[in-house]
């Protein structure tokens, strides 16, 4: 795969980078091995003789603001502001269906399964063993055709697919959603649908002394063709 992650910059200062990162690869190799973005972050040292690092995730087919961290003080330092909240993201989503209402909170706990192969998340009761405060804002940002809404989302817990599992509690699944939309069996490799979920913004306040850093990133491709 070629893939020039120097044309994806969105902001680029002396402790962090935040890419565009496209939809269709995983951010790092997965325990089989494969192409990764992480293969590719040599060629953003520029003139550091580190190679920036993930100081975050987001899923392979998630498309979005992505940040890396520079050197070892950036990445603690992100590290402190995403554990403690101070990250804040927004994400856009095209979803099957209608909200019960034009802007709303899903506080809905969350529990890693085990699957006949690989795992998954699903509700989870407050207090229940291994359950993990969920909670995110949305709001409808335009009603689409053929049944479909655009969302805004806005997680104050970043949970391993939190957003997938809440809209679809709501009764409305990602578009392109085959673990969490109704599918009832893994695709064949390569043939996974294009998942409509959009890592548009995030704010970071990396400097005590300057205004929190602010970035976005404009809709995909395969997102704009369903807005429209």
């Amino acid at each position: 795969m070629e893939l020039d992650l120097t044309t994806r910059i969105l902001y680029r200062d002396q402790l962090m980078i935040v890419l565009d990162k496209p939809p269709g690869i995983p951010v790092h190799a997965g325990p089989n091995g494969g192409p990764s973005l992480e293969d590719y972050f040599s060629e953003l040292k520029f003139d550091y003789k580190e190679t920036p690092c993930l100081a975050h995730r987001l899923d392979r087919d998630t498309s979005g603001c992505l940040i890396l961290g520079r050197n070892e003080r950036a990445l603690k330092k992100l590290g402190q502001l995403f554990e403690t909240g101070q990250v804040k993201k927004t994400y856009w989503a095209i979803v099957e269906g209608r909200p019960p209402a034009e802007q709303g909170t899903i506080d809905l706990p969350l529990k890693k399964v085990k699957l006949p192969k690989g795992w998954s998340m699903q509700p989870a009761k407050k207090g229940e063993p291994d359950a993990q405060e969920a909670v995110t804002d949305y709001k409808v940002v335009k009603h689409l055709r053929k049944d479909r809404t655009w969302l805004e989302l806005k997680p104050r817990t970043g949970r391993t697919h939190q957003l997938r599992v809440h809209l679809k509690s709501i009764g409305c699944p990602i578009v392109g959603d085959w673990l969490y939309g109704g599918g009832d069996k893994r695709p064949p490799q390569g043939e996974f649908p294009t998942l409509h979920l959009h890592a548009r913004a995030i704010e970071v306040p990396l400097y005590h002394d300057k205004p929190a850093v602010m970035v976005s990133a404009e809709l995909p491709e395969h997102m704009v063709e369903l807005v429209d």
